[in-house]
């Protein structure tokens, strides 16, 4: 007589099934019909605020305008709950500083990664959320501190990434040059450089990361520490690098 097992199998399949008709792909929130995309650009200081946030509101919001994406501006950390973060494909964090989301908001921001979606941070968004780890992760590093605003030199580390690929090799500018806590390129992909001998003020030697970019917890995140000036806002080669990288973080780099 042939045994037979009393466990039956098939109301068990028939539920992870149904779970893989019913489970949403990772990254489907994060990519709306057609070209078009939405980024919410936030700009909350709870330490130092930056003179050039309104000049870097407008150039953003002018980027949109002639690369057909949508900017959603605000001060506002109610704005992130699930709801509102389910309208966009990346938060873009400019020039933000200090403790700026409570738990609630903590959580609604992750939940936006994990869906696929995107973060991009410029300059002091490195400053901020310090006692939140996850964050820290997420933006790459913290800011240390930084010399007097003077001119140096950066070099493409990437040529590849579409945040550098309309740079010069090695590219002379002016701006504020963070130093960092931590050097984060054992976790995240180092695009762009700075030259400590072209300045003074430097202290992460040879290896001084100014822009980066990872997948993290099933995002995207683009960073770069260039953004302190208001002139900053009105440079092309400037503004070229911000809107590859939020394309990137967007996930509409190759559009």
């Amino acid at each position: 007589m042939r045994w037979r097992s009393a466990f039956d199998p098939r109301p068990l399949t028939g539920l992870l099934i149904a779970l893989c008709i019913v489970a949403p792909k990772a990254h489907a929130d994060c990519q709306p019909p057609g070209s078009a995309f939405s980024v919410l650009l936030f700009t909350r200081t709870a330490g130092y605020r930056h003179e050039s946030i309104e000049a870097g509101i407008a150039a953003i919001r002018a980027l949109g305008e002639m690369h057909g994406f949508r900017v959603e501006a605000t001060e506002s950390s109610d704005q992130f709950h699930d709801a509102t973060l389910a309208r966009h494909q990346a938060v873009v964090f400019l020039n933000t500083s200090g403790d700026v989301l409570n738990a609630q908001q903590e959580a609604a921001l992750q939940r936006f990664i994990r869906r696929g979606c995107g973060f991009a941070g410029i300059h002091s968004a490195s400053d901020t959320e310090y006692d939140w780890p996850w964050y820290g992760r997420l933006v790459g590093a913290y800011f240390k501190g930084h010399p007097r605003i003077q001119d140096a030199a950066l070099i493409v580390a990437a040529t590849e990434h579409p945040s550098t690929r309309p740079l010069p090799q090695r590219w002379t500018r002016r701006d504020e040059w963070y130093n960092f806590r931590e050097d984060p390129a054992p976790h995240v992909t180092t695009i762009l450089r700075i030259d400590e001998a072209s300045y003074q003020g430097g202290t992460m030697s040879t290896h001084h990361p100014m822009a980066w970019y990872q997948h993290f917890d099933g995002g995207r995140a683009w960073y770069t520490a260039l953004g302190h000036t208001v002139e900053s806002y009105a440079e092309p080669l400037f503004l070229a690098h911000v809107l590859g990288g939020i394309r990137w973080a967007a996930g509409r780099a190759d559009e």
